[in-house]
């Protein structure tokens, strides 16, 4: 009864527009009322939740990606990616891409991703003679490649909860951020030749070198980040603090986007968005302890496990519940509540938990761009003043090509292992 209870509310609230921190918050009090368990609980579980020292990389990595965006290292990033690309049918659209791989690959969140690419890509793209909904779709599936590359905010979480090094996750997530985007810009300039797209002259090679130039800062960013957690000079959350002082570097005296003045309002913005993802870390263990308690994740194994054990068919179906559960649960609350169930699963039948954890990584981040919640459509949305509607309706492409990568992640395990066993050892 009170587990029936705890489900409803937290529907009930989801579907109402309550934010999901807060409906994981209040359906929990409201199973602890019910059962009659002191509330002291809520405060231990929500600390027991945080109280991870790599959770550390979250302010980090949010921090180094404010930097970026208002110091302009963005729009330095995307003017190379237009330089190389530009000349290409859909050329736009491929730098759209290619600006998000690199973006990821330093943010390390998707949502960053759309609204600093998005700002300047999809008015850019309207302008020179492409579909407005299109230009949002291309932003909105590009953004969720930032999470797969290295460094990732999703990768930091399932880190925690398994106890896998993270830098070995980071490793397992490059190939797969690879393939996808190559996978996006096969789909934009397919769909760029079939609707006839602009493309604009070569740039000369003299100008090319120079923007290569300019953006070679930015780019050198990634490689510290990487080149830093794998050769062990410092840790996931050392990084990211790099990471931020780097950017800070780059954009006041490098760039000279950035001001001192600057500084306060990115601060409070980092402040604002990190407390937020640690609330809802806190209060995602809050209900994920709940669930553990009632024994739901044993249940939820045991359910799959009778369905079938064939590797394959399991795999299909922890596919299929977490794209599901994608389309309307925020990633870092997902990972929590379901990742320690669905990790059980996944090693009974022989998948390897940094294999396991990049597939359920990439799920959930096809949930970003998929209707109801889908935050990346709302805030590409927001940015070109267009109905969600459109932008689902364009996006779809970019799904199905999506899901081909996913199923390429899910039943060929050395698509992810393959560069941690090489660079790390088994």
């Amino acid at each position: 009864m009170e587990v029936s209870v705890l489900f409803g509310v937290f529907l009930v609230l989801l579907l109402v527009g309550v934010p999901i921190a807060f409906s994981l918050g209040i359906a929990s009090l409201a199973y602890l009322l019910l059962e009659g368990i002191s509330l002291t609980i809520v405060p231990q579980r929500m600390y027991a939740g945080i109280d991870t020292f790599v959770l550390l990389c979250i302010p980090g990595f949010v921090l180094a990606g404010n930097l970026m965006n208002v110091g302009n290292i963005t729009e330095y990033i995307v003017r190379f990616c237009n330089a190389l690309l530009g000349h290409i049918r859909g050329g736009l659209g491929l730098a759209n891409v290619g600006g998000s791989m690199i973006f990821g690959g330093i943010s390390g969140t998707a949502v960053a991703d759309a609204a600093s690419i998005g700002a300047v890509m999809i008015p850019g793209m309207s302008k020179s003679g492409y579909d407005k909904p299109f230009a949002a779709a291309v932003t909105a599936a590009s953004s969720t490649i930032g999470p797969i590359i290295p460094p990732s905010v999703p990768m930091i979480i399932a880190g925690s909860l398994t106890g896998v090094s993270v830098g070995r996750m980071f490793l397992a997530g490059a190939v797969p951020g690879l393939l996808l985007g190559v996978a996006m810009m096969v789909t934009v300039y397919l769909l760029a030749v079939r609707r006839g797209y602009p493309k604009e002259s070569r740039v000369p090679l003299l100008q090319l070198l120079r923007e290569a130039r300019t953006a070679f800062w930015a780019l050198l960013m990634t490689a510290i980040i990487l080149y830093g957690i794998i050769g062990g000079f410092f840790t996931p959350t050392e990084a990211s603090i790099v990471a931020s002082l780097y950017a800070l570097v780059v954009g006041m005296y490098v760039y000279k986007g950035l001001s001192w003045r600057m500084l306060p309002g990115i601060l409070a913005d980092t402040v604002l968005t990190s407390s937020a993802l640690l609330l809802l870390v806190g209060l995602a263990n809050l209900f994920g302890w709940i669930l553990t308690s009632q024994q739901i994740p044993q249940m939820v194994a045991g359910g799959i496990l009778t369905i079938s054990e064939n590797p394959i068919v399991v795999i299909l179906i922890l596919n299929l519940i977490l794209l599901f559960v994608g389309t309307f649960m925020e990633t870092i609350a997902a990972l929590i509540i379901l990742f320690p169930a669905l990790l059980g699963v996944a090693t009974g039948v022989g998948m390897d938990p940094v294999h396991f954890a990049v597939m359920a990584v990439l799920n959930l981040m096809i949930g970003l761009t998929t209707p109801p919640v889908g935050v990346c459509l709302f805030v590409v949305s927001g940015i070109g003043n267009l109905q969600m509607l459109a932008v689902a309706r364009a996006i779809l492409p970019f799904l199905v090509c999506n899901l081909i990568v996913l199923l390429l992640v899910a039943y060929v395990p050395a698509v992810s292992l393959w560069l941690p066993n090489l660079i790390m050892g088994q």
